[in-house]
């Protein structure tokens, strides 16, 4: 009976540890996503030669619904994503053409960005798809931050064999995110910043992906207006209302 105490006292730390690891990473992610939520955005492409800027719209249900509808350029007016449970499809008005992306694609950049399609589109959940571990605290850019492991849960299509975040202490922000393929070399690293009132929550109104082998380019996603909570149904995720949609 004694060595059963002494194995579950060693236990229980561990097991309330993982389980608290994953409480932070849902609720940094509920404070970020909400039920539901529609928001307007400006990414901006940065390369050491050019520079590329889009204008878009999304609104987003839970874990398995979202839709994002391009506003500019009007070379991309129109082109629209849609996530619905696990199918991912992506309307060409210009060639109107509706297709359905594999999951091997769900690693290739979005739109020429440093994001890459299950980025934006989210075609996996950070909370259920993968195990988290709290490594403990560090300060990152002036945020006392919990730093956790994810690792993605075997049979699960995730395109990252590992991403660690730091995540704020006090008001649940993810203040930067590291990305590494399958063999362990870091990818990307994604940074937050300028915190604002986003629909009557203060946040992160920038975001910025940064390759680690490339750091003269980013992309920048900035964040115009965000609504939690709005009143939207499923229905609004269906193939046909994606084609409707107009910006």
């Amino acid at each position: 009976m004694k060595r059963l105490l002494v194995w579950l006292g060693l236990l229980l730390p561990a097991i309330v540890m993982a389980q608290d690891a994953k409480e932070i990473v849902a609720r940094s992610d509920q404070q970020f996503r909400g039920n539901s939520n529609k928001s307007e955005m400006t990414m901006t492409i940065v390369r050491p030669d050019w520079t590329r800027e889009i204008s878009m719209r999304s609104w987003s249900l839970g874990d398995d619904y979202s839709l994002i509808l391009i506003l500019s350029p009007a070379r991309d007016k129109g082109t629209a994503y849609l996530k619905r449970n696990n199918e991912v499809w992506n309307w060409q008005p210009s060639i109107q053409r509706t297709i359905k992306l594999p999951p091997s694609m769900m690693s290739q950049s979005w739109m020429g960005s440093d994001f890459t399609n299950d980025d934006l589109v989210r075609d996996v959940s950070i909370v259920d798809d993968y195990t988290h571990s709290l490594l403990g605290t560090e300060e990152v850019d002036g945020h006392t931050c919990y730093k956790i492991e994810m690792i993605p849960k075997p049979d699960v299509p995730v395109v990252w064999g590992k991403v660690i975040q730091w995540i704020d202490t006090e008001n649940y922000w993810t203040i930067r995110a590291e990305q590494y393929d399958e063999e362990g070399y870091l990818v990307n690293i994604m940074k937050t910043s300028d915190i604002q009132n986003l629909g009557g929550r203060m946040l992160p109104a920038k975001m910025e992906m940064i390759p680690a082998d490339a750091t003269d380019q980013k992309t920048v996603i900035t964040y115009q207006s965000i609504a939690f909570n709005i009143d939207i149904e499923t229905e609004f995720f269906s193939i046909q209302n994606m084609k409707r949609l107009r910006p």
